[in-house]
This record gives structure tokens, sequence and C-alpha cells, in this order.
């Protein structure tokens, strides 16, 4: 992967707002956004130079930080944390938008979500 490994993922409210906000104030550029059935923003992925940022919708209970890194092989990744006791929140599984995802809680209770997606591939 050319682009870096980790991304922070922030949850938002209103993602929308959120995403007109860092494009016009801090200079990202809108790369994914996955919309309901009634157009609503329900997930973003913005860019910024050689780094980007998850946006997902906010729930009510929102982890105390949460990352995603990104991993090219999901299975060799997920056997090493498993053995090492990682308290495992979801099994591996497919993610929906493209490649698969696990996620673990770390001892101070922040997610930690691996996954093969890269949203910087190039798409066919």
């Amino acid at each position: 992967m050319s682009k870096p490994a980790i991304y922070p993922v922030v949850p938002y409210r209103d993602v929308s707002g959120a995403i007109a906000f860092l494009c016009e104030a801090l200079g990202f550029a809108p790369h994914l956004l996955v919309e309901d059935s009634a157009g609503r923003v329900q997930h973003a992925e913005l860019a910024l130079h050689d780094g980007g940022i998850v946006m997902p919708i906010a729930s009510d209970d929102p982890a105390p930080m949460w990352l995603i890194v990104r991993v090219t092989d999901l299975d060799a990744h997920y056997a090493v944390a498993r053995a090492a006791g990682a308290r495992v929140l979801h099994e591996p599984r497919p993610t929906g938008y493209g490649g698969r995802d696990y996620t673990v809680l770390d001892p101070a209770g922040h997610h930690w979500t691996i996954s093969t997606y890269d949203p910087y591939a190039p798409r066919a």
C-alpha cells in the first residue's frame, strides 16, 4: 500500500456537515461516500495528501478511540491476534464494500479494526 496503513476513525452525528467543513476549511477531498436509500451520507472517507480519515455516523456509545489498520493477509494477522489473547469483538467477515475485516478491543477499551480494504487501491 502506498498510503498510511493506519487510519483514524472519527464519528460524526452530521457526516455531511463534517465533510463540508473538513473539505472547505482543512483541504480534505471526498474519496468514498456511502449513502442510505434517502441519499443521506452514512459513512465517508476523505483524503488529505498521503493520509485519510474514516467518518461513520456517531453512535450513542462510541469507543474511546477507534483505528483501522490495513493489512494484506487478514487471516494470518487474525491468527496472531487470537493466539496473543486479543478480545475479539467480531470475527473476520466481508465488509460489504470490498475486503474483509475483524475488530478487537485493546486493554484500554480502544477498538482496532483490522482490514484488507484499501480505499486508495485503483477501482476496476
